[in-house]
């Protein structure tokens, strides 16, 4: 290389190159504090959605000493085992303390909403249920009801009440899950193993019911898929008698231990007024205090018929969030027995043959059945124009579907409001002013399905 010749600059095939390359994240790039115009801090902080109008933040008024020396921006994830998925923060560090977060989503979008308007609503179930995919049910659920809706059906209680069934089961599936990989983020490996030990009794029988462990294809509009099978109370009974006295285990194991609530108290708290401020639902806003439930205020399925208690927190800490979650599994177990006792008989799905495939034996009988099957399956049936927003209370939160509807046999126009996507927005408020070995404990407490962040 030439003395004179710029160092950043090099030969190659007789044409300089220039070397400096700048990387730059374009609008998802967290600049340094000082450098960050109030507007910005205004939404990384939460803050523009409590603020009053005219209102600035002083970006030299944030209660923090901040040294110069010390500050750094780094990058948690979006491979990280912590992050429950490819979740990918931008932190700004002040030696070991939080100033600012900022949560970058997208890298595993895969276009559900947009796929759902080119399948049938007869198709669309097994789309969505992949979205969030420790509550595939729910997604289901929240799905076959919006469309129900539109076509203006009402399905038979048998149904409904086998719908409510899954659903807790699956409300109590996805807290163990959550239980077990919480522990793990906390050191504690016994938990871990618990945890899946009894969830694997629930997705058991999941599959025995629906043939799969996970995105079940079960729930679709105009009922399920199929009727529950020969001795399913005593699969039921047996989870019942069990979960219950694992409880009291993992209660002793983790609510009393002093490690653990060390790790707990106190950390990533989050007030009722910012919850609310920022759209957040289910354990986290409950856990401020907030005794907002699908289930109790605007009731769906058969839930005004069966007695449980919302359970709420007072602080909104990490600890609230865990004892929320611990005993909603208790209370899921006390509506699925109240289900057992209450299960109709009767149909499993309406019997509209425009809406519903004829059974399966009439098919080797039957050319008119055979000829329904096929159109059914391959046509879809047309659903009246229309729109509606129908919402369900998931594990993690207000789980909505908003649908169009044209008046063809496919969604005009479909978009799913996931918990998981709109709760992550309270991750900046409860990391900020915390240690960056608390944030690990923050992000499980927010349990985030990335599934449906990106769906």
């Amino acid at each position: 290389m030439n003395d004179s010749m710029d160092p950043k600059q090099s030969v190659l095939g007789g044409k300089s190159k220039d070397l400096s390359f700048e990387t730059s994240e374009g609008d998802q790039e967290m600049g340094m504090f000082e450098s960050t115009s109030t507007d910005e801090l205004g939404l990384e902080y939460g803050s523009t959605l409590r603020l009053s109008e005219g209102i600035e933040l002083d970006p030299n008024d944030m209660n923090f000493e901040i040294s110069p020396d010390e500050k750094m921006i780094i990058n948690m994830g979006p491979q990280h085992p912590s992050t429950h998925g490819v979740l990918r923060l931008m932190i700004e560090l002040d030696g070991e303390i939080i100033l600012r977060t900022k949560p970058v989503v997208g890298y595993l979008h895969t276009g559900m909403e947009k796929t759902a308007e080119g399948l049938t609503y007869l198709q669309g179930s097994t789309n969505v249920t992949r979205m969030d995919y420790l509550s595939p049910l729910h997604n289901e659920l929240v799905f076959s009801l919006a469309a129900e809706q539109l076509i203006g059906i009402e399905v038979p209680d048998r149904a409904s009440w086998i719908r409510m069934l899954m659903c807790e089961l699956n409300r109590c599936s996805s807290h163990l899950m959550w239980m077990a990989t919480n522990g793990m983020d906390l050191g504690s490996t016994s938990m871990m193993l618990y945890g899946f030990r009894e969830r694997e009794m629930i997705l058991a029988f999941f599959e025995k019911v629906t043939g799969l462990r996970m995105n079940h294809n079960y729930i679709r509009p105009g009922g399920v898929s199929a009727d529950l099978p020969d001795g399913w109370q005593d699969d039921v009974i047996a989870i019942l008698e069990t979960i219950p006295g694992r409880l009291d285990e993992y209660d002793e194991l983790l609510t009393g231990q002093p490690i653990f609530r060390e790790r707990v108290n106190g950390v990533g708290i989050i007030t009722d007024s910012q919850a609310i401020a920022l759209g957040a639902t289910g354990p986290i806003l409950r856990s401020t205090g907030v005794p907002w439930d699908l289930r109790r205020d605007m009731p769906y399925l058969h839930y005004e018929q069966v007695e449980f208690d919302v359970i709420v927190g007072s602080i909104g800490d990490v600890f609230d969030r865990y004892s929320v979650r611990f005993n909603e599994i208790r209370e899921s177990l006390r509506i699925i027995a109240q289900v057992v006792e209450k299960m109709p008989e009767g149909d499993y799905r309406v019997q509209d043959k425009k809406v519903t495939p004829p059974p399966r034996m009439r098919i080797d009988e039957s050319m008119e059945a055979l000829i329904h099957h096929f159109k059914i399956f391959t046509e879809g049936y047309k659903v009246p124009e229309g729109e509606v927003y129908v919402a369900v209370e998931s594990p993690r939160g207000e789980l909505g579907c908003y649908m169009v509807s044209d008046g063809s046999a496919k969604p005009y126009r479909m978009h799913i409001r996931g918990p998981s996507f709109v709760n992550l927005q309270t991750l900046p408020v409860m990391l900020r002013g915390g240690a960056i070995a608390d944030a690990i404990a923050s992000i499980s407490s927010v349990d985030p399905v990335m599934g449906e962040v990106d769906r």
